[in-house]
């Protein structure tokens, strides 16, 4: 799943989600805080690949994704969204986002989407196009769903990020030939505007944003050359935070250690295992150690602060299974066993 796909609900709950052939698995706590996990349950989403996850301030679990049709000598690319209204409740119906491009000859085109969802609880919906720029496509809060708009760019790799602020300002990432892209809005329910690049190569789909103080926000990635985790902030360049090569996306979150406000970082290891760090929030130059921890698993680490304030941790294992750990109640960032589902 690309995004964020371990959230909490509006009632504490922790759910998690992967992806499953022709469809999405689904765990979720069985109260706040856990330890103990329901699920997986499946949720048929037929023929849908490259699925994305986002939430907004009302909670509400966003998903995305591309199919891709061949008929006799044409390929269609067509989007389409869902939404889960309440932790542990079901999936409702997928609807149909059509296609970037409605020429016949150009139908084909259209990237992997990001997700993210604005102050009104209205989902964002953002694809490389066909001239390696980026289109999105918002609804609105009745539910209408705008045209697709150019937003312009040049040169850009798939594996964008996009998310939003605590307020639902919406930000969006992406790697390219030349560095990062950068868009916001200047405020909740803006246009999305470019707001400068940051000339340093990112592996492709590594790219993770949080925000680290109110409506300011750090990005995260994968340097290209293989040399380890990058931050960069407005105002503030560009950090090395070490951690060597890795695969897929960072993982970031924001939690209390020691009564600290800390940022909690994980990412998978070139091995397969997970690589974990934190350091003092927007204090980068204090330096990160990295610790493997966990067995190999699949796809990227999750993040997330579960209903007592302590830091969760989640993979998929190679064998499909949801593994998470969870921080103790004493000092530190230590944690506990490992649980499997």
């Amino acid at each position: 799943m690309a995004g964020r796909w371990l959230l909490a609900g509006k009632d504490g709950r922790l759910t998690a989600y992967a992806r499953a052939e022709n469809g999405l698995l689904r765990w979720t706590e069985r109260a706040p805080g856990g330890p103990e996990w329901s699920g997986p349950e499946f949720f048929p989403a037929e023929g849908l690949a490259d699925l994305a996850v986002g939430q907004g301030p009302d909670g509400y679990a966003h998903f995305v994704g591309r199919r891709q049709e061949r008929r006799e000598e044409t390929v269609t690319v067509t989007y389409h969204h869902a939404v889960q209204y309440q932790s542990g409740r079901p999936m409702g119906p997928w609807d149909s986002l059509g296609t970037l491009y409605q020429k016949p000859d150009m139908s084909h085109r259209g990237g992997p989407p990001a997700l993210a969802v604005d102050a009104q609880g209205a989902p964002h919906v953002f694809v490389r196009n066909a001239g390696r720029g980026v289109h999105v496509r918002r609804q609105d809060t009745k539910g209408n769903w705008s045209a697709w708009e150019d937003l312009r760019g040049s040169k850009t790799f798939e594996g964008a990020a996009a998310d939003s602020t605590a307020e639902g300002r919406v930000w969006l990432a992406v790697p390219g030939e030349k560095g990062i892209s950068l868009w916001a809005q200047s405020g909740p329910g803006r246009s999305l505007r470019k707001s400068g690049d940051v000339p340093y190569l990112a592996q492709d789909g590594s790219l993770r944003t949080l925000e680290t103080a109110p409506g300011r926000v750090t990005h995260f990635w994968h340097a290209a050359d293989g040399s380890g985790v990058s931050a960069c902030r407005e105002g503030a360049g560009v950090f090395g935070l070490g951690g060597g090569p890795g695969h897929g996306a960072v993982a970031a979150v924001r939690a209390l250690v020691d009564g600290y406000d800390c940022t909690v970082l994980a990412h998978r290891t070139v091995g397969g295992r997970t690589a974990l760090a934190a350091y003092p929030t927007e204090q980068e130059a204090v330096g990160l150690w990295w610790t493997e921890i966990g067995e190999e698993c699949l796809g990227s680490p999750a993040l997330a602060v579960d209903a007592g304030g302590r830091v969760v941790i989640a993979s998929i294992s190679a064998r499909g299974e949801l593994l998470v750990n969870r921080q103790k109640d004493n000092s530190g960032l230590s944690l506990g066993r490992w649980q499997r589902y």
